[in-house]
């Protein structure tokens, strides 16, 4: 089976909300074994609409479509694809219950009727977190699945409801797995398998970058998961006998919960010392949720004088040296372990910009440094590319990336 995702919505096309519910559909579509192609997004427009569902019918099988399903004039989703199947709007009976009971302590308005309206001969779909029940269509070989917009209520609705629907349409079950790598950039780590990639067939391994990160995706398909997860094995093995050094964990495991959880295992506390992170390398540690366990401060000292005052930077060192340099950057690591009596003391001082750059000191030049209890401090100079965000959030992963050179 072959299908095509619709996003529809002029919020949606002119880049004012996030497409997040495509990003999900696409990737448990994969994993069920059907294909998706091509992923439309089209205006709140009848025509427009009708026009896209008659293209994608020439190309796909389904149509999975978010959005549109709302109370007011311009919501035209379940009327366009109705008129495509020319079939009438009928009342829901069960999802105008619904509709009531979710009102039942407010006044309903009277636009909100028509969300209980689905194409004669369709079968609705309960909607528990919202007012639009969903709506799935079969005519003539083709199938539509007609879901609401907002992710709260489409997320669920596809989970438990559409995914059950979906499976007597594959005969094929899909399994995952995604190797997560820092160290080591996308380029160099695809030239390295460069074989691998372009004769492995079933199963596909797929390389993606992010920031200092990357990830392998590793996918294979079988009549039955346990045939899927056996065919999968030998390619991921091989792979951690290539890349052993630079993978840190699997699927959703993210780098900050990894880093936390071995410093809990080595019994090992961190605090941090931030100028151009600005609190960023902090806050990344603090959204796991044991880091209460093993952060023990952070200090953002983005001025001279909080560096010399907050850390006990040698005030000659940074007129000497500035305050993105080497000397500064062990310094400030040095300075906030023993403030905060931790065992590692980790700090970061650069030039994120887009201003403040020289021709000796460019913008995009980092310094991080690592202290630890009973080893000579590191440092390490990067030269980082990208906007601000971009130079802070590169900067925070290559932190991480070396601290787990420190406690892997």
């Amino acid at each position: 089976m072959k299908a095509e995702i619709f996003s529809i919505g002029t919020e949606i096309l002119l880049g004012e909300i996030l497409d997040s519910n495509a990003k999900h559909i696409a990737s448990e579509l994969a994993n069920m074994g059907i294909d998706v192609f091509y992923k439309t997004t089209v205006g709140d427009n009848e025509k427009r609409l009708l026009d896209a569902i008659d293209i994608a019918y020439k190309r796909a099988d389904i149509i999975i479509s978010t959005g549109g399903l709302g109370p007011t004039d311009d919501d035209l989703t379940k009327e366009t694809f109705a008129k495509y199947f020319n079939k009438e709007l009928i009342t829901d009976e069960a999802s105008l219950k619904n509709l009531k009971e979710y009102f039942k302590n407010e006044e309903m308005p009277l636009s909100n009727l028509k969300q209980a309206d689905i194409p004669k001969g369709a079968i609705p779909i309960e909607n528990k977190n919202g007012t639009a029940p969903g709506i799935f269509i079969e005519e003539n070989g083709k199938i539509a699945i007609i879901l609401p917009g907002p992710p709260k209520e489409c997320i669920p609705m596809f989970e438990n409801s559409v995914k059950p629907m979906l499976k007597k349409y594959t005969n094929k079950v899909l399994v995952s797995k995604s190797l997560n790598l820092c160290g080591i950039g996308e380029s160099k780590a695809s030239e390295i398998i460069k074989d691998m990639l372009n004769t492995s067939k079933n199963p596909t391994i797929a390389p993606y970058a992010n920031n200092n990160e990357m990830r392998f995706r590793v996918t294979a398909s079988g009549k039955t998961k346990e045939e899927a997860t056996e065919l999968l094995k030998p390619t991921v093995d091989k792979l951690y006998d290539i890349f052993n050094e630079y993978i840190y964990g699997e699927d959703e495991e993210r780098l900050a919960s990894v880093i936390v959880n071995k410093l809990i295992k080595n019994n090992m506390t961190i605090a941090t010392a931030e100028s151009c992170t600005g609190g960023l390398l902090a806050s990344s540690i603090i959204d796991v949720a044991s880091a209460s366990k093993v952060f023990l401060n952070g200090v953002i000292s983005y001025s001279n004088e909080s560096k010399v005052y907050e850390l006990n930077v040698c005030k000659e060192d940074l007129e000497k040296y500035g305050a993105v340099s080497k000397e500064v950057a062990i310094q400030m690591a040095e300075g906030i372990k023993n403030k905060s009596n931790s065992t590692i003391g980790i700090a970061t001082t650069g030039i994120a910009g887009p201003t403040g750059g020289t021709k000796e000191k460019p913008v995009g030049l980092v310094y991080i440094a690592i202290a630890v209890d009973g080893k000579e401090t590191i440092y390490k100079e990067l030269m980082l590319k990208g906007n601000r965000q971009k130079v802070r959030e590169k900067t925070v992963n290559i932190c991480f990336s070396e601290l787990l050179k420190i406690i892997k």
